[in-house]
């Protein structure tokens, strides 16, 4: 079973995957329909994969780090105010056009705060979470964020408070929502 780092190393690293391609597409001004579409296409998955992510990680991840760590309070309030903010430019994103120069500006502002955000998760907090959590509780832990992402929303939703029982009892009506927009819009298909 992968512990809770493996976890959420995976999820960087597709996430991180992600900015790289958008980062090294070319802009709304470009005329191929296939580019555009596939740039549309990947910040579909980002949206969906980083709304899944954070509501996982703000039901168990940033508690947990509140708890067991010396300094949990400030990390997990600095890093739920970086989330915040990225649910922002994601909403903003999930209903902007890749043919439009507010989806490009939209991609400026939020590939770098993507990236610091995730410097700042694996460099500033794993290390101290890491001596805090048994190998047993890494696991277990790991093992709950996989099973939260699986039910999460997949669409931001920045002014639901980021408190883990608001996220418990209000995260699966958003994400039975979520699922119903994505199935009647396609979104998120790759067939």
């Amino acid at each position: 079973m992968p512990d809770v780092f493996e976890v959420l190393g995976a999820d960087h690293a597709d996430v991180k995957g992600m900015l790289t391609v958008l980062s090294e597409s070319p802009g709304h001004t470009d005329p191929d329909k296939a580019v555009q579409a596939a740039r549309q296409d990947v910040v579909d998955y980002l949206v969906m994969d980083s709304s899944r992510h954070e509501a996982a990680e703000e039901q168990y991840f940033w508690p947990t780090v509140r708890q067991r760590v010396e300094n949990g309070n400030e990390l997990a309030d600095k890093a739920i105010s970086q989330e915040t903010k990225a649910k922002e430019i994601l909403a903003k994103l999930d209903k902007a056009s890749s043919r439009d120069q507010e989806f490009d500006e939209l991609l400026v502002q939020f590939i770098p705060a993507a990236r610091q955000h995730i410097a700042f998760e694996e460099n500033r907090v794993w290390p101290s979470l890491r001596e805090a959590l048994s190998p047993a509780e890494s696991e277990e832990l790991g093992d709950k964020i996989q099973r939260a992402e699986e039910k999460a929303p997949t669409r931001p939703h920045p002014h639901t408070p980021p408190r883990p029982g608001v996220l418990k009892t209000a995260g699966p009506a958003m994400a039975l929502i979520d699922r119903l927009r994505d199935a009647v819009s396609a979104r998120g298909r790759t067939d």
